[in-house]
C-alpha cells in the first residue's frame, strides 16, 4: 500500500478561486515597467506596489506596502506546500529585499529593479535558487 503524505493545512483569507484570479491578473500584467514606488499599471510597479494592487484588485485584500512587513504577513507556508497565489519573499539573512506572487510550478512573477519590468521568473533560475526565501499565504 502506498503511503500518502499529509497536506499541511495553512489559514488563508482567499478561496481557491481568488487565489487563480490573482495568478491569471499577475501574469497578465508581465510586461510592465518597473518603477520604484509604482502601484498601477499605467505608471509601473515595484514589488511590493504589483502585489498591493494585484490582491486589492482581485481578491479584495490589503497588503502591506513595504517588503519589509510582507515578510510577515499572512501565514508560513513550507515549500513543498505552496499553491498559486502566495507570495515569494526573498532576503538574505532575514531582512526582505524582494518580492513576487508565486504562479505554480516553481514560478513567480515579479517586478525586479529599475530599468526592468514586470517579468515571470523561475526559483531554481540561477539567481534566484541562491537565494534566502519564504512564503507567505495571505
Amino acid at each position: 500500500m502506498l503511503a500518502v503524505a499529509p497536506v499541511a493545512e495553512v489559514a488563508t483569507r482567499l478561496s481557491l478561486e481568488q487565489a487563480n484570479d490573482v495568478t491569471i491578473y499577475a501574469l497578465s500584467l508581465v510586461g510592465t515597467p518597473y518603477r520604484h514606488g509604482g502601484n498601477t499599471p499605467q505608471t509601473g510597479f515595484d514589488c511590493s506596489g504589483l502585489i498591493q494592487h494585484v490582491y486589492r484588485l482581485r481578491a479584495g485584500v490589503l497588503t502591506p506596502r513595504t517588503v519589509f512587513m510582507l515578510k510577515d504577513w499572512g501565514e508560513a507556508v513550507q515549500a513543498q506546500f505552496t499553491r498559486t497565489g502566495d507570495l515569494v519573499v526573498f532576503g538574505p539573512s532575514g531582512d526582505a529585499t524582494h518580492a513576487g506572487i508565486y504562479v505554480g510550478q516553481g514560478r513567480f512573477v515579479h517586478a525586479p529593479s529599475t530599468g526592468g519590468e514586470v517579468r515571470l521568473d523561475s526559483l531554481s533560475s540561477r539567481y534566484w535558487s541562491q537565494q534566502r526565501v519564504v512564503f507567505r499565504r495571505p
